[in-house]
């Protein structure tokens, strides 16, 4: 292996820069606290913003200044907090599948994701202005948009052509021991799944059936697994069900506390960003469009969630990006349910996308992967530790052949805990206590099978490679940025862990956004109005009178969306009509920026994905960036559905939610 070849000094992207902040913690917290990490100073606390609005303004380093809004949902549209915004863009109900009813989080998670995308916008605005494109002078998010986002390969799944394999019903992991030990099971491997539960003489029937809902619960968020299974763990203490892991190759991980978390959590960054190599790089703009990464290329080793997702919104942000998948293509094209032949799912995280197929363990097809690498600006993998060194293709390997690339890894612990189990999304909630904040006290903790830190680990991953891509245009050297799950646990937990560390109750208290039913379904009150609400007989109401007798009373609260396939017939928010507020301007994904077929060349000879279709980012979409579509009466007193506005569709038909952030 290379050696590698570290810049000395403590430079981030970041350094000489000042920033301002102001609005509500919940949507300034994420943000003020990146930026800082990032290298800038804080300065003065701006004036307050409107109610439910966050406003930033980043300034220095020789780049100008570009601001930041951020709010939770548009006007008139129901959306007012993290509780209602879970509502309205089907977490809730994503979320609740595995309790049969929907259910609020218990973390703030649409609101960290939507800091984490603010930063992201902040830095692909100086980015842009770095590499000569035209300013960018302001990066809008919304917290209603990004639920969207978060929700899209549900959404894919509910406006596929054909149902799902797997039943959606209530139940999953985790399991508990004889001993009162909740734990989390992990295996990728149908056979290590057979043989740990043969350890543990479990009805081979059951087994059986068991197998399909847990392979398929990180694309359903829900495993109705036969009762028999959760049995057969109550019948044997944790050490037995330990030695039946090992023997199997399955992995256990017992649920940790948020009060175990604290004490041992050390405070790193959530990324790991580092320039490396001789320097002397310099930027060539003359590929530049519309968006700011146009003209840079990513090449993207993804698999399953967190990797794809990172590159899919740096395609968004123009970057193409070209997709290194096993010879015969990546098997979870074919995972149902599929629009026009292919995965549903797949296509909400990989449209868009050009593809390659190399194999990885063959001299020459790494060589190949060498020769890409050596055109691109972005390597994105989450391969298995240690596998890029063993391939030779690790930072040191790629930036011998590269010196300006930006070497990205997405991983599970970054190192960090000596005895970390498997690093996927349930066994990172499990051991850092995720499961126990995702519910309220009284509730027993449970990992969410949303795979909350997938999605958060994704979108950390695109704000490390576009830090990276910032350090790179200021120093002129390449760069090397890791992030992790771990690292998005512990950006959704850190209020949590404060109150731990400080000896309070760390869990929010009983019935914490708890849904309350109506005549014909839910509704959600803000946190706030939640008490109150909740002394009112609405259960006999249906849910527009409901909504409109908790109005006349001063409470705001909106429906839950509980069939995600009317969010396909029309969005409930109208967080993607920017355009409804004259001042927004235009967004990133107007037109054809969004129907660039960019994906149409050829890799390399016989390389490229024989689909042509696949790598069409079409926005279906006329209503999308028009300035003009917006209802009047949205913004009345008299309480409503905001008006519909549909998501757009690729030319296969699967969903394609609005881009998470508009740039001005």
């Amino acid at each position: 292996m290379a050696s590698e070849t570290t810049n000395p000094g403590p430079v981030r992207p970041l350094d000489g820069l000042r920033f301002e902040a102001a609005g509500p913690a919940p949507l300034t917290r994420v943000v003020d606290d990146h930026l800082r990490r990032l290298g800038a100073a804080a300065g003065r606390r701006a004036d307050g913003p409107p109610p439910g609005h966050g406003r930033f303004l980043l300034t220095g380093g020789g780049l100008g200044s570009v601001r930041a809004r951020t709010r939770w949902g548009a006007p008139g549209s129901g959306v007012e907090d993290e509780a209602t915004a879970q509502a309205a863009t089907g977490v809730m109900s994503v979320h609740g599948r595995r309790h049969g009813t929907p259910r609020g989080l218990g973390v703030d998670l649409l609101a960290t994701a939507t800091g984490v995308l603010t930063v992201q916008g902040l830095l692909a605005a100086l980015i842009g202005r770095a590499r000569g494109a035209a300013p960018v002078g302001r990066v809008d998010t919304a917290a209603d948009r990004t639920g969207l986002l978060l929700v899209s390969q549900y959404l894919a799944a509910a406006g596929a052509d054909e149902p799902e394999v797997v039943e959606l019903a209530p139940g999953g992991p985790p399991f508990t021991s004889h001993d009162g030990v909740v734990f989390e099971l992990e295996t990728l491997d149908p056979g290590a799944w057979a043989a740990f539960w043969r350890e543990l003489d479990a009805p081979s029937e059951a087994v059986r059936d068991g197998w399909r809902p847990f392979q398929f619960r990180y694309a359903t968020a829900c495993a109705p697994l036969p009762p028999a299974l959760h049995a057969t763990a109550l019948a044997h203490g944790i050490a037995r069900i330990r030695r039946a892991a090992a023997r199997s190759g399955a992995e256990v991980c017992r649920l940790r506390t948020l009060a175990e978390r604290a004490r041992e959590d050390d405070g790193a960054d959530p990324w790991d960003v580092r320039a490396l190599g001789p320097g002397g790089w310099r930027s060539d703009a003359t590929a530049l469009g519309g968006r700011p990464l146009e003209g840079l290329t990513v090449l993207e080793a993804g698999r399953r969630i967190q990797a794809p997702l990172a590159a899919h919104l740096l395609g968004l942000l123009g970057a193409r990006v070209i997709r290194v998948e096993p010879p015969g293509g990546d098997p979870l094209r074919g995972m149902p349910p599929a629009c026009a032949g292919v995965s549903a799912r797949w296509l909400a995280l990989n449209r868009g996308k050009e593809a390659v197929e190399l194999d990885i363990k063959s001299p020459g097809d790494r060589d190949a992967l060498r020769a890409l690498a050596a055109d691109a600006d972005v390597f994105l993998h989450n391969w298995a530790p240690g596998k890029a060194a063993e391939l030779g293709l690790d930072a040191a390997d790629l930036t011998a052949v590269n010196p300006a690339l930006v070497h990205a890894y997405t991983g599970g612990w970054a190192g960090r805990l000596p005895d970390a189990p498997m690093g996927t999304d349930f066994m990172v909630q499990a051991r850092t206590g995720v499961g126990e904040a995702v519910h309220p006290e009284g509730e027993p903790p449970v990992p969410s099978l949303m795979t909350l830190l997938d999605l958060l680990g994704g979108l950390h991953g695109a704000e490390a490679v576009l830090a990276g891509l910032l350090l790179r245009e200021r120093t002129g050297h390449g760069v090397r940025v890791e992030s992790s799950l771990l690292g998005a646990a512990d950006t959704l937990l850190a209020p949590f862990l404060r109150r731990a560390a400080g000896g309070a109750a760390p869990r929010r208290p009983p019935g914490f956004r708890r849904p309350l039913a109506t005549a014909d379904g839910h509704l959600t009150p803000t946190d706030t109005s939640a008490a109150a609400a909740a002394t009112y007989p609405l259960h006999t109401l249906p849910t527009a009178d409901a909504l409109t007798l908790l109005r006349t009373h001063g409470l705001a609260a909106t429906g839950v969306v509980t069939d995600l396939g009317a969010l396909l017939d029309g969005v409930r928010t109208a967080a993607e009509a920017v355009g409804a507020d004259a001042t927004c301007g235009i967004a990133i994904c107007a037109d054809a920026m969004c129907a660039d077929a960019v994906g149409a060349e050829v890799v390399g000879a016989d390389a490229m994905c024989s689909d042509a279709t696949c790598a069409s980012a079409t926005c279906a979409d006329p209503t999308h960036a028009d300035p003009t579509h917006a209802d009047p009466a949205s913004a009345g007193t008299t309480p409503r559905a905001p008006t519909p506005a549909p998501i757009g569709r690729d030319r296969r038909g699967a969903p394609v939610v609005p881009d998470p952030w508009s740039f001005v």
